[in-house]
């Protein structure tokens, strides 16, 4: 009898929206998306992009917002078209020490398609606050989330590379879009 009573009690004071609130993990499709990294210099722009990061969200399928986001993406999966730039790359961001970078989403603010995300980002060994926007899409049975964000290098302990003496910019700005296969 007493757990009956404990079981209605709690029935009671948990919020509704919480007990009938439709939460599924998804995972994004990797061959249909991507996360570019786009560096400046005043000689050239090097863009890198990796297909290969792991992104999941919490979606409330009710009211179709996202709740939670996750994304691990491996360094060494980007890639620029150019091998030696890329290895290069990999160097200055001690690939070897650091292997992936990961961000975890601490609030997700929706209005309309418009997402305000926060949370964070550990890259290069060091795990800084990151805020970024995004847009979601929702397109018969997928949703498609595009936004981006600028770290600092120089924030996150990376000496920036320097081509004739001239180092890069410290701002490094990410792009991404990721292509979710939505349940029906």
């Amino acid at each position: 009898m007493k757990t009956k009573s404990i079981i209605f009690l709690l029935f009671l004071f948990v919020p509704a929206s919480f007990m009938f609130a439709q939460i599924k993990r998804l995972e994004a499709v990797k061959q249909e998306s991507f996360i570019t990294y786009k560096i400046t210099h005043p000689l050239h722009e090097i863009e890198s992009t990796s297909k290969m990061a792991l992104c999941l969200v919490d979606v409330d399928m009710k009211t179709k917002e996202i709740k939670k986001v996750l994304v691990q993406v491996a360094v060494t999966s980007f890639n620029s078209g150019n091998s030696n730039r890329d290895s290069h790359a990999m160097e200055v961001v001690e690939a070897l020490l650091y292997p992936d970078t990961r961000f975890i989403s601490s609030s997700v603010t929706q209005k309309g398609d418009s997402l305000q995300v926060s949370g964070k980002l550990t890259f290069h060994g060091v795990t800084k606050d990151v805020y970024m926007t995004a847009v979601d899409q929702w397109s018969g049975n997928k949703l498609i989330v595009t936004g981006g964000f600028n770290i600092s290098l120089t924030a996150f302990k990376v000496k920036r590379p320097s081509l004739f003496m001239i180092p890069v910019s410290d701002k490094l700005v990410f792009t991404f879009k990721q292509v979710f296969n939505v349940p029906s």
